[in-house]
């Protein structure tokens, strides 16, 4: 999911010659990292098994709300109540026919922002997800200082999305100001996994200052070097929070349109870990 970052008004009147010189200049190269074959913490440094039930807990999710598209035409109002619930062992994201502010469609975007940042380590987040034209779950990390710039400089992590007029695929992608959709070049892989809208899959992100390796069930599908390039191509050495959402439609997810049939329908997770990484 791409997204939409504001520039701050003062730093784009502070120089005009410093803008151009950031937007037709590349950094310069570094050493490439070598990869000490990381490993990581047993324990979670950070998680939710989601073993309560009401709302998502405070101390570890916040959400992102409002109807305003988020920059793909999306067409649900994400709201904090009511489309996201913990119970039976599992938080649920139900994406909704539903009319609010405007909009037809209601879900929710639960984030991790302030209460879980994170800066290298291992995600493994278990999930089922919904079936049906329109929808667009995905598990992913944006930036949290955004210290390269807006979407896409500061970069993105997408560590699992679907859309739902491709049944089974699921794509993992990492976008950065070198690499991302609008101009074809991101980086990405895509999966055929059985079973995705009835079982339980797990999805993990292996991230380290070398490299970037996906996962889906234990099984490597991706994987991103960091090849000295500087933050055009490498901006992942910052801080990232994580999002869980369903979107609905959108440039997307929308691209065949939307079966309204489906609806109610959602994607369920059993839970989010994050493992340290262990330093060397």
């Amino acid at each position: 999911m791409n997204a939409v970052a504001v520039s701050f008004v003062s730093m784009l009147m502070a120089s005009q010659l410093c803008l151009a010189n950031s937007d037709t200049t590349s950094p310069k190269k570094l050493p490439v990292p070598v990869d000490k074959a990381w490993k990581f913490e047993q324990t979670p440094v950070w998680a939710d098994e989601f073993d309560y039930s009401g709302m998502p807990d405070p101390a570890k999710w916040g959400y992102d709300i409002g109807g305003g598209g988020w920059g793909n035409h999306e067409l649900q109002y994400y709201s904090d109540s009511g489309n996201a619930i913990v119970g039976n062992g599992v938080l649920t994201i139900t994406a909704r026919k539903e009319d609010k502010e405007n909009k037809h469609y209601t879900s929710a975007r639960v984030i991790s922002k302030g209460k879980g940042d994170f800066l290298y380590g291992r995600f493994e987040i278990r999930a089922k997800l919904p079936a049906g034209k329109g929808t667009w779950p995905a598990i992913w990390m944006l930036p949290t200082d955004w210290a390269y710039g807006g979407w896409p400089n500061s970069g993105e992590i997408d560590i699992m999305e679907h859309v739902g007029y491709n049944p089974g695929k699921v794509h993992v992608t990492m976008h950065t100001k070198a690499y991302y959709f609008k101009i074809n070049t991101q980086k990405t892989s895509i999966t055929e996994v059985d079973s995705i809208y009835d079982a339980f899959h797990t999805y993990r992100l292996d991230w380290t200052p070398a490299a970037i390796r996906a996962y889906i069930d234990d099984k490597p599908v991706f994987e991103m070097k960091n090849e000295g390039q500087g933050y055009l191509v490498w901006p992942f050495d910052k801080r990232f929070h994580l999002l869980l959402n369903v979107a609905v439609g959108g440039d997307w997810g929308g691209k065949e349109g939307v079966d309204d049939s489906i609806f109610p329908t959602a994607m369920q997770v059993d839970y989010v870990r994050v493992y340290k990484m262990i330093d060397q």
